[in-house]
């Protein structure tokens, strides 16, 4: 009767229950389920098909944040049990706005579908100059650099940031992931990024195939 129970934590999840998710999860561990496997099978999977529905415009931004606060119910409950090679299966990302540009909604949300996706996210914030993003990805070493512009003003720090990973030598060492309302596929080819993600599902999947 197992199978239900996983089916069931997905649908409570996609349909934002926070009350539910945490329900299912706790029965699901009671009967004895891997808390890895309640993890990337029940809730990594729902917010994933969360993603999905976002990009196609069958939920909304207040829908999707009910859907992440559904799923960190569950996690909470999970993370005790859970060994710290197991919470953190996908890699780290470390993310950020450009140097001059303010806007932070669309990176929280990115951030949010990246941490659902099993990411370790580092989030700077905004307002960050490319020195703090090299500095940071000396320190942390991530898999990932994800850098967000929602301004056709501040779109061409995007590609300062992109060569002063070039100069620094450290480019070739992880991958440069792009995005904001402004942006293209084709500027994000032009300046050198590895990818380019419209909006925070695919940012997610995105991740997950440079990985």
């Amino acid at each position: 009767n197992k199978q239900p129970l996983k089916a069931n934590k997905r649908q409570k999840l996609i349909s934002g229950d926070i009350t539910g998710v945490g329900e299912l999860v706790q029965a699901a561990i009671d009967e004895g389920e891997m808390p890895s496997t309640i993890l990337n099978k029940g809730l990594i999977q729902g917010m994933a098909i969360v993603g999905e529905k976002m990009n196609r415009g069958d939920l909304f931004i207040p829908e999707v944040l009910r859907c992440s606060r559904a799923m960190n119910a569950g996690v909470t409950l999970l993370k005790p049990l859970l060994g710290k090679d197991e919470l953190h299966t996908s890699g780290k990302i470390v993310i950020g706005t450009v140097k001059g540009d303010l806007h932070d909604i669309g990176k929280n949300l990115v951030t949010m579908m990246l941490e659902s996706a099993g990411f370790d996210v580092v989030n700077l914030g905004v307002d960050v100059s490319p020195e703090t993003f090299i500095q940071t990805a000396i320190a942390e070493s991530p898999d990932i650099i994800a850098i967000s512009a929602l301004l056709t003003t501040t779109m061409p720090m995007i590609k300062e940031t992109i060569d002063a990973f070039s100069e620094a030598g450290i480019q070739d060492k992880l991958k440069i992931i792009v995005g904001g309302a402004p942006l293209t596929p084709e500027f994000a080819d032009q300046i050198g990024a590895d990818g380019y993600a419209a909006d925070a599902g695919s940012a997610a999947k995105l991740a997950k195939s440079l990985i």
